[in-house]
């Protein structure tokens, strides 16, 4: 894009720009802008001639951004949201406000959490709708570089560490987090299972069926990475991407599967099952809040982000001081 072009540039191709990309459909983003689909499609003519590129091509019932697209895209989106935040900041009334926010989670962390949202809601914020999206990745990063979700919340361990090592070189991180909750992961089995009532060794849990749950569907977690750095593996007979379907499975069945202690009553069958401690070493699990950083300073995300936290605080920590004292007990481990 040379001078001349950017001084002929209406600002408000962007705006059109901006929609399409987030929609990735033209009738949509029209829709969105209150426009025609011609005036959309008449806008995008008038960018392409700017940045001597077609910026999206047709594909299916929409359009597929091209690679300059996808890297001027951040850049732009940044600079409108600055803009907006400049122009019209606003700020954020939960009494007032008729807004909705949207959450990606997983189903055991909308059973936690979800509870006391409403409650907050409810009496800080009655016009405020949630939607829940269920999450079904360990990285999030696009719904919240879209705009499909505000905040994703769960177990991000790889995108962390990826913006642990980014922070060290940028000083203005793309992704925030906070944490909400640190636990461990416990096996479950039903309570009448051979290995129940017992400390399980590494040579048992091997020999055992087993469970995963996988977002994404991979038959292979960070279970069979630690079992593999001991040079063991075990059989997984059956993969699940819901923490509610692994509990009512292993109640009903002699397969052991790997949950976070504090989700094991978001199964809804905690009384039907056993926990017992894990005979290796696994990273805990944390819970953490992942948002892009254009939210940070809108002041209803922030009281999202607030209300998150505090009804993490009820959710969570309430269902691991909950958790069955024998569960805790501490097996022996093998030698």
């Amino acid at each position: 894009m040379n001078s001349l072009n950017f001084r002929n540039l209406d600002l408000n191709l962007l705006r059109v720009f901006d929609e399409v990309m987030s929609e990735r459909n033209l009738t949509r983003a029209a829709h969105n802008l209150a426009m025609t689909q011609p005036a959309v499609s008449n806008a995008l003519r008038r960018l392409r001639e700017v940045v001597g590129d077609d910026l999206v091509r047709r594909s299916g019932y929409g359009v597929e951004p091209t690679p300059l697209a996808l890297s001027l895209w951040p850049s732009i989106r940044d600079a409108l949201h600055l803009l907006r935040e400049s122009l019209a900041p606003g700020t954020f009334d939960p009494l007032s406000a008729h807004n909705a926010f949207v959450l990606a989670m997983a189903d055991a962390t909308a059973a936690k959490l979800v509870p006391g949202l409403i409650d907050i809601f409810e009496a800080e914020a009655p016009g405020v709708n949630l939607r829940v999206l269920p999450l079904t990745t360990r990285d999030p990063r696009e719904l919240l570089e879209n705009g499909t979700a505000d905040l994703a919340i769960g177990h991000f361990p790889g995108v962390l560490a990826e913006l642990g090592a980014r922070h060290l070189q940028e000083n203005n991180p793309q992704f925030l987090h906070q944490r909400l909750y640190d636990g461990e992961y416990v096996v479950v089995m039903r309570k009448g299972h051979p290995l129940a009532g017992q400390p399980l060794s590494l040579d048992a849990y091997c020999n055992a069926r087993h469970l995963l749950v996988s977002f994404s569907g991979r038959p292979f977690g960070f279970v069979d990475e630690s079992l593999a750095a001991l040079s063991r593996q075990r059989r997984v007979v059956l993969t699940v991407n819901q923490f509610f379907t692994a509990g009512r499975v292993v109640a009903t069945t002699d397969l052991l599967t790997v949950l976070p202690r504090h989700f094991v009553g978001a199964t809804g069958m905690e009384h039907e099952l056993a926990l017992l401690e894990l005979p290796l070493q696994v990273p805990p699990v944390h819970v953490d809040a992942l948002w892009h950083r254009q939210a940070t300073h809108n002041s209803g995300h922030r009281w999202l982000r607030q209300s998150v936290e505090r009804a993490s605080a009820v959710g969570f920590r309430a269902a691991a001081a909950a958790a069955p004292a024998a569960s805790r007990r501490k097996s022996v481990k093998p030698a």
